[in-house]
């Protein structure tokens, strides 16, 4: 099998999530430099220990994610490489039956599925694939 015949269709790039030390100060500069519309409210999962804003920079969003506790995977993240991209994310449609078929091409899911900001996600082992962590994410209903 390979991954051009799965089963589950891949859509387009859902968002690009940023590690960020302040969001409230990465607002400020995507405001000033892009013109961003305002995101809105920031969101707090404290399983998981991070902050999240989203920015919907036209037909690209931009998932800023700041640690609320040195232990999280994001706060280990800007550790050992500061700010900047940490995940793309693409679309599915559904999280689940996208896990199996990536198990079966030998690609390890790390994280999920389970619940995120913005569907059910699941991230790939980047070992994996090129270096780049993968999310997937089947949005929630509207």
């Amino acid at each position: 099998m390979t991954l051009a015949s799965s089963n589950t269709r891949v859509g387009a790039l859902n968002h690009i999530g940023l590690a960020v030390v302040s969001i409230e100060e990465s607002l400020r500069q995507f405001y000033d430099l892009l013109d961003s519309p305002d995101a809105g409210r920031i969101l707090v999962n404290e399983e998981h220990g991070v902050r999240g804003a989203f920015i919907e920079q036209g037909e690209t969003h931009i998932e800023l994610l700041e640690p609320l506790r040195p232990d999280s995977v994001i706060a280990k993240f800007l550790e050992r490489h500061g700010e900047g991209i940490h995940h793309m994310a693409f679309t599915v449609d559904d999280v689940d039956v996208k896990v199996r078929e990536l198990e079966a091409l030998g690609v390890p899911v790390i994280t999920g599925p389970r619940g995120g900001f913005s569907g059910r996600i699941a991230f790939t082992d980047p070992a994996k694939t090129h270096g780049a962590l993968l999310e997937f994410v089947t949005p929630y209903a509207r």
